[in-house]
């Protein structure tokens, strides 16, 4: 009788970062603020004109792709102006979840276990993009 191979561990550290960044990612705000910031720098107000958000909802969240490396901000002056912090890494990443989706269809929308709790909506909103 044969043994079976042994199965290897899961390394429990890269999962759960692979989670965080996902997380911070999961966020159709924080995913249109970094469309935007793809295009070039923005300062806050820029971001809530051409995004028709609240200045705090901007800051909140841009505050948490700070947080998570995503996002980089320089000061001239009394303004901060924010940009990507991995521009490059970042258009790829999004290219393969595009072609994902392109294989994937429409199940990600229609996907049970991604709908909220108390809306018994998809996880993602739509917020325009200008």
């Amino acid at each position: 009788m044969q043994q079976a191979p042994p199965r290897p561990e899961i390394d429990r550290v890269a999962t759960g970062a692979f989670a965080d960044l996902f997380h911070a990612l999961s966020d159709a705000t924080r995913l249109a603020l970094l469309q935007h910031l793809a295009i070039g720098e923005h300062r806050v107000r820029d971001l809530v004109e051409h995004l028709a958000l609240a200045q705090s909802t901007v800051s909140k969240h841009l505050a948490c792709l700070r947080e998570c490396g995503l996002v980089s901000v320089r000061t001239q002056g009394r303004a901060s102006w924010f940009s990507l912090a991995e521009p490059e890494l970042l258009a790829r990443l999004l290219a393969g979840a595009e072609q994902l989706l392109d294989a994937t269809g429409d199940r990600v929308t229609l996907c049970t276990h991604l709908m909220h709790p108390h809306s018994h909506a998809p996880a993602s909103s739509s917020v325009g993009v200008s």
